[in-house]
């Protein structure tokens, strides 16, 4: 279900910056090579995520789902000098592209990919966070949420990915167990007195939270 009129969404890329040469080569790639391309947060997005970080200049990024690698590198953008990205994810197939993409990014000093269970994972951080990116399997998103809230610095964010569900949370005919869930995640940030948050109709729907 597309969210937005795609003449709205195609006039609005156009007037955004333009995509970095090495996403754009990534953006390619990861469409004619690789599984589920739709997972790619691609132009558009990748714009958002750019200009989010570039706002806040973090120097702790953490990222919950890496697929090829594309998001974190829009979201390492903005980092600070000496800052870095700390991105998260199961699947060991793709560990090889995404190293080889932040590297063709000249950011392999600063972005770390570890493979693992990220509920696993995110406890054994000790550094404060400043940007959070929830993009992974959904019906861990309210785990992932509740494991990083106490890490995340006062006047950090949380960006929560795909909450619309390609609209199927504001079709009461829609009750998958995916669907259902997210709509209880959704719940549980808006109910979360901790935080700001406003959940924006963008492409899939990204719940951007902000802790006071």
């Amino acid at each position: 279900m597309l969210i937005i009129n795609p003449d709205a969404e195609a006039y609005c890329e156009a007037l955004s910056d333009s995509e970095p040469a090495v996403l754009q080569e990534i953006n390619r790639d990861t469409h004619a090579n690789v599984m589920q391309p739709r997972m790619l947060s691609g132009h558009f997005q990748g714009r958002l995520l750019s200009m989010i970080s570039h706002l806040i200049k973090p120097e702790f990024i953490l990222e919950i789902g890496t697929y090829t690698g594309y998001s974190a590198i829009c979201l390492a953008e903005g980092l600070k000098k000496n800052g870095r990205l700390l991105t998260i994810d199961y699947n060991e197939e793709i560990e090889t592209l995404a190293n080889a993409n932040f590297s063709k990014a000249g950011l392999s000093n600063q972005i770390e990919l570890r493979i693992g269970k990220a509920a696993e994972i995110i406890p054994e951080i000790e550094t404060p966070i400043d940007l959070v990116f929830i993009d992974a399997d959904k019906l861990n998103y309210g785990l992932y949420y509740d494991l990083v809230i106490d890490k995340v610095r006062s006047g950090g964010l949380i960006l929560s990915d795909n909450v619309l569900w390609d609209g199927k949370v504001f079709d009461s005919t829609q009750n998958d167990k995916k669907t259902k869930y997210l709509r209880e995640f959704n719940q549980k940030v808006k109910n979360d007195t901790r935080t700001e948050k406003i959940l924006l109709p963008f492409r899939d729907g990204l719940f951007v939270t902000r802790k006071k």
